[in-house]
């Protein structure tokens, strides 16, 4: 994926224009097994709870072992000291940067300013390629001139501002995703303003603000707008949900969110709990989103609705928002026992072409990850077909490039092949970054192709588990600690509200954080997953596969298969969303307008892992459509989408095996061989 900022978009051109051997990737129907797989649906592996995975203890150690030194500057200007810079985060946007950018923390978005801060219900609306639901600061409320803000605190779902005006502190405020409650608590005696006049209605305030009502609650005086607070006192503004009432609001904005958790279980499903804790102990509300309405389990009474860019938001009382989803295997490698003498004869030659053909193993994290995930696929595939010599060549130079890019002290003798830890931002970085990974874009993406690699190779061979491990263990920290530490961010990609991840580091955006390739982003948990069995760590591997389970299941769910009777998506006209950012979804990649392109950014890398690309045989088929157009699959990532095609059913894996034999191997994407393509349509025989 790319999670591009704006320094990067002056070369997308160079990179579409073909420097790039292969695909970028950035940033419904249940997904089932791949056919012929060794590995059910439901996936195998550890079941248990959240627990603390990678923790300080674990880490510290390894941290100390590898080259530290200062990373790129990226200007965290709204952060207090002593925090963990929140890259990657759907607030990042908050801390970096010269200028604060808004945020979406669903039902509501979100912004601050010199004067104070601002929210409201964003007004959604459709068009053929975009679903836009940007910033709307219908409520604005002023505390004071040249107001500054800090993130204070921050945890799995809400966010902490400090605001301060003339060099005193006016007060804080805290806003949480799934929340539609924004709260204000006064440093001291303060006067807020508001744009708009809230009239007294019960034990509340209320005003008209555009399409929406808005509510106000608080023990403060108001009149008008103007809302005076003694030292302590708390006001809360809320919008009031559509077929809701402000009486029933009410008194649950009176109990504010004072913070947010998140725990998880898995067994035969992935079960998710957030719970928003509250000042008094008292109930509060909380907005669904569409992938969680179907599961939900313990909440109260429904109090009515949102829209959004995502689709219809229901709302709950309540403090645990429970859902469950369904668990994806994690597979090392296909499953290739239904192949003929014939088949396994094709493949094998095939096998020994590609890696004949291969180039040097590229020195960036992205490029170079990949590689390694790509042979470690093509050592699976030689293995099964007889191919052994070309797999004892593969094992040993795969073998030598993951010892290599694992030595600790890499980046004191070389400019590349290694990682170092970042002492500014706090995380691992490559020496040789790309599309921004200095900047913390795309780490789960990159790495998760190094550690898929590495699960793979070390699966058998814990002697080789045990000399990757100190650097392996730091790059699957970096983007799967949890709790957070003074080392590392709490799954720094993640977001459990959500229930996928995000992509840019920074979040340089006024629509908010964002992620284009979903499919990569199951990959890395998946790879995740692979590393967490190889080495032996049960927490990682439980949490890996929590996290494998909600990425496939969001992926569906908002990117390749949405529910189109959602009235968000009257209007638009395309079958896949390939750019989902916090304030809107685009039929757009960051890298080319080809419509192949904007398919295959969601697919690739086709590991055996992908079962989130299961589906309705239809879909599928009306996605790939779409994505081949008139030019046919013979094009530019086209490889991608041959995989995808044969999902649809027999007939399908039939027509796209004929096509792959005659397909230009010329546009074989660079993260994927001819013979892993071969093997996959092989893999699938009915």
């Amino acid at each position: 994926m790319i999670a591009i900022d704006a320094t990067r978009r002056n070369f997308l051109g160079v990179l579409a224009a073909g420097l790039i051997g292969g695909l970028v990737a950035c940033s419904g129907t249940a997904p089932a097994a791949t056919s012929g797989s060794s590995t059910p649906a439901s996936g195998t592996g550890a079941s248990g709870s959240s627990a603390t995975v990678l923790g300080a203890d674990q880490v510290g150690p390894l941290v100390q072992n590898i080259v530290n030194k200062p990373g790129k500057d990226l200007k965290p200007q709204r952060l207090a000291d002593g925090l963990v810079p929140p890259t990657n985060k759907w607030f990042s946007g908050l801390v970096f940067g010269d200028t604060a950018l808004p945020v979406f923390p669903l039902p509501l978005s979100f912004g601050v300013d010199a004067k104070g801060f601002s929210f409201g219900l964003p007004t959604v609306t459709t068009t053929a390629k975009t679903i836009m639901g940007g910033y709307a600061p219908i409520i604005e409320v002023g505390t004071g001139s040249n107001t500054s803000w800090q993130v204070v605190g921050y945890d799995e779902l809400s966010v902490t501002l400090q605001g301060t005006s003339g060099g005193n502190v006016v007060g804080t405020v805290v806003i949480a995703e799934g929340s539609p409650f924004v709260s204000f608590t006064a440093a001291g005696n303060t006067e807020l303003s508001t744009n708009l006049p809230f009239a007294a209605s019960g034990d509340a305030y209320s005003v008209q603000g555009g399409a929406s009502s808005y509510g106000l609650v608080t023990k403060a005086t108001v009149s008008g707008t103007t809302v005076s607070l003694t030292k302590g006192q708390t006001a809360t503004w809320f919008a009031v949900p559509d077929g809701g009432t402000l009486e029933t609001m009410a008194p649950l904005a009176a109990d504010p969110v004072k913070a947010t958790s998140a725990t998880y279980e898995v067994g035969e499903v992935a079960s998710t709990t957030l719970e928003y804790a509250t000042v008094g102990g008292g109930t509060t509300a909380f907005a669904t989103m569409p992938h969680q309405q179907a599961t939900l389990s313990g909440q109260g009474d429904e109090l009515g609705s949102y829209a959004s860019s995502y689709g219809t938001l229901k709302v709950y009382a309540g403090n645990k928002l429970s859902w469950t989803d369904l668990l994806l295997a994690a597979r090392p490698g296909l499953e290739l026992s239904k192949l003929s003498d014939a088949e396994r004869k094709e493949v094998a030659e095939a096998v020994k072409a590609d890696v004949a053909a291969a180039k040097p193993y590229p020195a960036d994290t992205y490029f170079g990850g990949k590689a390694l995930y790509r042979d470690a696929q093509l050592l699976q595939i030689a293995r099964q077909v007889g191919a052994d010599d070309v797999a004892d060549t593969l094992k040993q130079q795969v073998t030598i490039e993951l010892e290599k890019w694992t030595d600790p002290k890499g980046c004191e003798t070389r400019d590349a092949f290694c990682f170092f830890y970042d002492t500014t931002t706090r995380g691992l970085i490559g020496q040789t970054p790309s599309f921004g990974s200095d900047e913390y874009n795309d780490h789960h993406f990159h790495y998760g192709y190094f550690l898929y690699a590495a699960g793979v190779l070390a699966a058998d061979d814990s002697a080789l588990a045990t000399r990757l491990a100190p650097v392996m263990n730091l790059l699957a920290a970096d983007i799967a600690s949890s709790p957070g530490n003074e080392l590392f961010p709490s799954r720094r990609n993640f977001d459990s509200y959500a229930s996928h991840s995000w992509a840019s580091g920074t979040s340089p955006f006024a629509d908010g954080n964002n992620q284009e390739s979903a499919s990569e982003a199951v990959t890395a948990y998946a790879g995740l997953t692979l590393w967490a069995q190889a080495s032996g760590n049960q927490n990682l591997e439980i949490e890996a596969r929590w996290m494998h389970a909600l990425e496939g299941a969001s992926a569906q769910a908002y990117w390749t298969n949405f529910d189109t009777t959602q009235p968000v998506y009257q209007g638009f006209e395309h079958s896949v969303t390939p750019l989902n950012f916090g304030g809107k979804r685009d039929y757009a990649t960051w890298f080319s307008a080809e419509p192949a392109a904007a398919l295959a950014i969601l697919l690739i890398p086709v590991s055996p892992s992908s079962d989130q690309l299961k589906g309705d045989a239809a879909r599928i088929a009306a996605n790939v459509a779409e994505g081949i157009g008139s030019k046919g699959f013979d094009q530019q990532y086209g490889d991608y989408i041959l995989m995808y095609s044969a999902l649809a059913g027999e007939d399908a894996r039939v027509k796209a095996l004929d096509a792959l034999r005659s397909f230009d191997k010329s546009k074989i994407d660079d993260g994927n061989t001819y013979s892993y393509t071969l093997a996959w349509l092989l893999s699938l025989k009915s």
